[in-house]
């Protein structure tokens, strides 16, 4: 029996243990294969958001179907079939669509050939978090030299409380800026973004725009639905925030880039985001395998879908030669420009 699975917008993991074991080590033949095949297929069809956007950087659907169709004709075994039907997936350029069997689980490389941008060895230096950092929830934090703040976050799956933000935010007020970095977090939670969004806000800020699928045509989209972060409870940050970013910025994060840049005096510093801008979808194969995709698509304050990533107000890569001083350019950029606009 096929089955529909809703997850929330950004949620990035998915626990393939949901997957039957029993099911997934049946001996099939080329007739079930077929049949997940043309299961796949359609409930892609069907429930995936972003193919009129993506018509011209991904393969028409229909001419999938025969090309795929061909190779499942050839197929020789499971794993064989997993595998094919992993690369049409892949057609859709999607870090949110996934294939998820017991003994593996298909994803598109969203990052491509684009560099790191990144490296954990050289935040961990005495130059940035060292070894006396705070510890609240989720978040490690420091005071950096010039009185610049610096915020890790590195997974939106890390959960924190109202507390855990008053204490950060308080420990910063006197700060004269504040580094948000939050490279290769893949995502998580996406009630956390709001939850953390609202402390940088006294006010309503219309921050995007959600859409549904209304129908099994792939245009079939409800008209956007604005959405909007109000101003949260608990103590507030008033001063310029600075938001770090790479092409492992992805989901959840997405979002919270996307939000906070509405915000005043908030700015991207870093290389585009990974993209993910559909809330997934799961649905069971006969066969017990699991597909998830994007069903629901976000689009930012000018109704432009956010799906490929969020470009930053100033683009920087590390310098190899920084990297191997021990330097963070992407944080050393951040911290010059903080302290210039703070002093104007």
């Amino acid at each position: 029996m096929k089955k529909i699975l809703l997850y929330p917008f950004s949620c990035f993991l998915f626990l393939f243990s949901i997957v039957s074991c029993d099911k997934d080590l049946e001996v099939e033949n080329e007739e079930n294969y077929m049949e997940n095949f043309e299961m796949l297929w359609k409930t892609v069809d069907e429930k995936y958001c972003f193919f009129d956007y993506k018509k011209d950087s991904i393969k028409n659907w229909d001419d999938v179907y025969v090309e795929y169709k061909a190779k499942v004709q050839d197929c020789r075994n499971k794993m064989d079939l997993f595998y094919i039907l992993g690369d049409m997936l892949k057609e859709l350029k999607d870090g949110h669509v996934n294939l998820y069997s017991s003994f593996d689980i298909s994803r598109y490389d969203i990052q491509g050939h684009a560099p790191d941008n990144f490296n954990i060895k050289v935040i961990k230096n005495d130059r940035y978090l060292g070894r006396d950092y705070k510890i609240a929830g989720g978040f490690q934090y420091v005071m950096l030299e010039n009185n610049i703040g610096y915020i890790r976050y590195s997974s939106f799956s890390s959960t924190f409380s109202d507390a855990n933000l008053d204490y950060v935010l308080f420990y910063f007020a006197n700060a004269d800026g504040l580094i948000i970095d939050v490279r290769d977090n893949g995502g998580g939670y996406a009630s956390l973004v709001e939850k953390i969004a609202s402390r940088f806000t006294d006010n309503k800020v219309l921050v995007g725009y959600s859409q549904y699928k209304s129908g099994t045509g792939h245009s079939d989209l409800s008209d956007p639905e604005p959405v909007y972060v109000e101003s949260g409870d608990g103590i507030h940050y008033k001063g310029l925030v600075a938001i770090l970013t790479n092409r492992n910025c992805y989901s959840a994060t997405n979002d919270f880039v996307q939000t906070m840049k509405v915000l005043p005096g908030v700015i991207q510093i870093g290389d585009r985001t990974g993209g993910g801008a559909g809330m997934p979808m799961s649905s069971e194969l006969p066969n017990g395998w699991y597909v998830r995709m994007s069903m629901a698509p976000y689009m930012d304050v000018d109704k432009h879908y956010t799906e490929f990533g969020i470009e930053p107000d100033i683009r920087v890569d590390m310098s190899a030669e920084d990297e191997k001083d021990g330097v963070d350019t992407i944080i050393e950029t951040a911290r010059d420009w903080l302290m210039t606009h703070w002093r104007n």
